[in-house]
């Protein structure tokens, strides 16, 4: 089984039936991420012009057709040149601004029609208003996620896309925290379900899943 198959187990993930106060037992410090606040842009954006480099395969057939440009697989987007410019009148909130560098993988039709690929970035500037703590020991950090999405360009001299493209930008202000949360205690994990043809190796020892340290005094 697993915590959603054949397992009626009360001590598992899941929606709240009843009293969510029911069964709390403990108080427990985490360490986490903490967002303080966020806010999301989608925008078009026009007359973007994409540099290419690392052409695969090498030595395409000019002039190339365009056909999409999405983010790099795996290569998220760096943030740079953050500047938190605090309102005078409201000193918890703060015009922020920054340059954000998305890496991309541009698809395209050679004149042989070939269809490759190229590596190309863009950077945009972003400014947003946002509620942003004020100093402490344990720093705040600006954070961006950011998709952008292409298919509709054309190809210019210098071995370059113009494009037309849709963008998302996701703007985090976030800290690594203490947070004392309430708990219902540990989970209790089912054993696996297994699949057809496996075998159960013997002799293993019953450690528990988690560590026991409960403490009841002070001293």
């Amino acid at each position: 089984m697993s915590f959603y198959i054949n397992n009626s187990n009360q001590d598992r993930p899941g929606p709240i039936n009843g009293n969510a106060l029911s069964g709390v037992c403990e108080k427990v410090l985490v360490e986490t991420r903490k967002v303080f606040d966020a806010c999301v842009s989608r925008t078009t954006e026009t007359g973007v012009v994409l540099p290419l480099s690392g052409f695969n395969p090498a030595n395409p057939a000019l002039p190339l057709t365009f056909i999409s440009a999405t983010n790099q697989v795996g290569v998220p987007a760096t943030v740079s040149d953050i500047v938190v410019d605090r309102i005078d009148n409201n000193p918890n909130y703060a015009n922020v601004s920054m340059t954000i560098t998305i890496p991309l993988t541009v698809t395209y039709r050679d004149a042989n029609g070939v269809i490759g690929t190229a590596a190309s970035s863009v950077t945009i500037q972003k400014c947003a208003v946002l509620f942003v703590p004020q100093p402490a020991l344990t720093p705040v950090d600006i954070t961006a996620t950011a998709i952008f999405s292409s298919n509709l360009g054309t190809f210019t001299p210098e071995d370059s896309f113009t494009v037309t493209a849709c963008l998302q930008i996701l703007i985090k202000v976030t800290a690594e925290v203490d947070l004392l949360l309430p708990s219902f205690g540990y989970p209790v994990i089912p054993p696996c379900q297994a699949c057809e043809g496996t075998t159960v190796c013997p002799g293993i020892e019953d450690l528990p899943l988690y560590p026991t340290a409960t403490t009841t005094t002070r001293i």
